[in-house]
């Protein structure tokens, strides 16, 4: 396919032949943000009735360690059944996991829920970027990677309308169901669209690593149990572990002959390496705003679960629109804008800092707006060279090692944002003390791996320059 497709605009992706496809891959990515918004919405409705806000995060977490574990699976799975097989077993799953949280009785049932959604979710996103690898020329990519992104601003209205609604009514359990009901119209959509199989040329030996993911997964459950662990010892021996699990994973990654990651993921000297890293922690940087921010927003400034979901949900109408406008930019400006994008996250949670314990909601809008813009403009140039940065043999992992990387940002950031919040007073009973000592520490902390972002989107612009 030629690469000056480029060259003639969002026409050259809007294809006859190709709009089937992309129709399904919008629609699996409107029902992973739909699903965000809406747990978002409704995950305060949640603890009050079913208690739990020391493990605010755990839902999060154990969603998205469980997509992990279904992301590492779905490239395997892929070459061996087909992507049309794996995207539909993928919403099938998430439908399970979606109906069973509607009966909990606990905040542990809702856990238990969000794993099994998880892992539906999981194979649903990763073997997306394979299809999207497989179905569209590199010209065209970082275009389908934003056109993607704007499912996000369909979700805006109908992750947080949704949720909002129900929990408005006490009936939070019904949001559950309504994803439920989604997954299944998208599975029968996808078993009549998507191919049955991909070519030998993507096709690959790759084999389930177990041993790894269990790391991956150990790290995350680390991290998690220091947010409620009682002991400050107990602490900082659990964030040390998580530290040695990943580390040990990457080491064990890098010499095995069937990988999870790129056989230069995290390389500081490759630009697949830098853009997962900056991946990575893009997504730790924008974790906290969904979990975190609408309790904030309903304890302290007196919003129902309808408007708080709708003020988070400008982050993600932000992230699309600045994908959207900036998909098409030059080699050159696209690494201005993946330098300016962390320095605007970073802006953003100073100023969500300041403001979220005192501030007037219409100053809060623009400030959580701002970090949605800041990842956005960015997204699909980080994405993008993360595919064509690839090593031979390498590309169909390198396109799933996209959202595989995302999940684990974050997860990390999601059970870090527990340590943080409940380390400010954020446990137990909510008060407004402690709840506002959370809404400034929770911001203030994670400007630091917005300024890491930085520093790795400034060193890939050096290494893609001498490709």
């Amino acid at each position: 396919m030629p690469q000056d497709l480029a060259l003639t605009g969002w026409s050259s992706l809007l294809r006859r032949e190709w709009l089937p496809t992309l129709a399904i891959l919008l629609g699996g990515v409107l029902l992973q943000s739909m699903n965000v918004l809406m747990v978002t919405t409704v995950l305060p409705s949640i603890v009050r009735e079913l208690g739990g806000v020391a493990v605010l995060n755990w839902p999060t977490t154990a969603y998205l360690a469980s997509s992990i574990v279904a992301a590492s699976c779905a490239g395997a799975l892929a070459s061996v059944i087909g992507p049309r097989a794996v995207y539909c077993a993928g919403v099938a799953t998430f439908a399970l996991g979606a109906l069973f949280c509607s009966l909990a009785q606990s905040m542990d049932w809702i856990v238990a829920g969000r794993l099994v959604q998880g892992f539906g979710g999981g194979l649903e996103a990763a073997v997306a970027y394979v299809v999207l690898r497989e179905t569209f020329p590199e010209a065209v990519w970082s275009r389908a990677v934003a056109l993607m992104s704007t499912s996000w601003s369909v979700s805006v209205l109908l992750g947080p309308l949704v949720g909002g609604l129900f929990a408005r009514f006490g009936d939070w359990r019904g949001a559950f169901v309504t994803a439920a009901v989604v997954a299944i119209v998208l599975m029968a959509g996808a078993f009549f669209t998507l191919p049955s199989a991909i070519s030998k040329r993507q096709a690959s030996r790759l084999g389930v690593p177990a041993g790894r993911v269990a790391l991956i997964c150990l790290a995350i459950a680390a991290v998690s149990f220091a947010s409620v662990a009682v002991w400050q010892l107990a602490k900082v021996g659990l964030i040390v572990l998580a530290i040695a699990a990943l580390a040990a994973m990457l080491r064990l990654d890098r010499g095995a002959s069937r990988r999870l990651l790129p056989s230069d993921a995290f390389s500081w000297s490759t630009p697949t390496g830098v853009a997962l890293w900056l991946v990575l922690l893009l997504s730790i940087t924008f974790s906290p705003l969904q979990i975190y921010v609408p309790l904030f927003l309903q304890q302290l400034h007196g919003l129902d679960p309808l408007t708080a979901g709708l003020v988070v949900a400008t982050a993600s109408l932000a992230w699309s629109t600045g994908s959207i406008v900036t998909a098409g930019a030059s080699p050159s400006r696209a690494d201005r804008l993946m330098s300016i994008g962390p320095v605007t996250m970073a802006a953003s949670l100073i100023a969500l800092a300041v403001l979220l314990p005192h501030a007037a909601i219409l100053w809060l809008i623009p400030a959580i707006a701002l970090l949605g813009a800041g990842i956005g403009q960015c997204w699909p140039f980080v994405a993008q060279r993360v595919m064509a940065g690839a090593r031979e043999g390498d590309e169909t992992v390198a396109a799933s090692s996209v959202p595989t990387v995302q999940q684990i940002g974050v997860a990390l950031g999601a059970a870090t944002a527990g340590v943080i919040a409940n380390a400010s007073g954020l446990s137990g009973a909510l008060s407004d003390e402690g709840v506002a000592r959370a809404a400034f520490w929770l911001p203030v902390s994670f400007v630091v791996p917005a300024v890491l972002a930085l520093l790795a989107s400034l060193r890939l612009s050096r290494l893609w320059a001498q490709r």
